[in-house]
Order: C-alpha cells, then sequence, then structure tokens
C-alpha cells in the first residue's frame, strides 16, 4: 500500500469527525432520545454504580474505533476525491449501511437481538458516519 496518501489527511478535520461521532453517542443514548428504551433492550439497570466499573476503558476502546472508522472515511474521500456536502453524505450513507449496517446484521441474527436494539444501535453508526463524512469532505 502506497503510504502517501495519508499526507492529504486533515488530522484536525480526522479529530473533530471522531469527536463529532462520539459525542453522537452521547446524545443517542442519552434519556433524551434512545438510553431509556436501549437500557431496557439491553437489560441493564440505569441506577446500578457498577455500571460505571470500567466505563474509562469501554469510552477510550470506542473512541479509537471510531477514529479508526474516520481514517478509513477520510481515505476513501482523498481517493475518489470528493468535495461537496452531498458527496459526503452520500458516502457516510453508503458506509453506514454497506459496512455498518451489515456488520451489526449479521450479529443481530445470530445473537437474536430484538429488532429495536437493531434500529437503534444501525440509526447511532448510520448518523454518526453521516456526519463524520460531511465533516470530513467539507473540512479537506
Amino acid at each position: 500500500m502506497n503510504t502517501e496518501i495519508f499526507s492529504h489527511i486533515n488530522w484536525l478535520a480526522l479529530l473533530v469527525a471522531t469527536l463529532s461521532y462520539f459525542m453522537l453517542g452521547a446524545l443517542w443514548y442519552s434519556k433524551v432520545l434512545f438510553g431509556n428504551k436501549w437500557a431496557t433492550l439491553v437489560k441493564l439497570d440505569m441506577n446500578n454504580p457498577d455500571l460505571k466499573k470500567g466505563m474509562g476503558i469501554k469510552m477510550t476502546a470506542s473512541f479509537l474505533l471510531m477514529l479508526l472508522a474516520c481514517l478509513g472515511l477520510s481515505l476513501l474521500i482523498i481517493k475518489f476525491d470528493m468535495i461537496n456536502l452531498l458527496e459526503g453524505l452520500k458516502l457516510g450513507l453508503l458506509t453506514g449501511i454497506c459496512f455498518a449496517g451489515t456488520a451489526l446484521s449479521v450479529s443481530f441474527i445470530y445473537e437474536s437481538k430484538h429488532s429495536g436494539l437493531f434500529l437503534i444501535d444501525c440509526g447511532y453508526h448510520l448518523f454518526g458516519q453521516v456526519i463524520a463524512s460531511i465533516i470530513l469532505v467539507l473540512w479537506r
């Protein structure tokens, strides 16, 4: 693989896109949006103080995985010379549905999870990738 493509990455935009994706999760899984329904579907007692144990590691791992996803988006944007909002929107929809959505779908099929949980989780990644793609395209 030719590593020259990495010199074209806007690293600040990559960080902002990753933070936006990550912070969407704070809103998405809060009581304001889908937090209560999500907690019910995964059978979590949100008042249980033990839920906070290991949360730093989980949040750090989540952030790093989103950084990796945004890096992939950035490389696609550079490779295909995407430059406008509509291209960012299309890329986010494509990767959100074709990669995140299908990967989560396989897990949900074998784990026999509730369809509502599938919609919440897939919706988060779909919107997260759309937001990240738009940021990365517009801030090239």
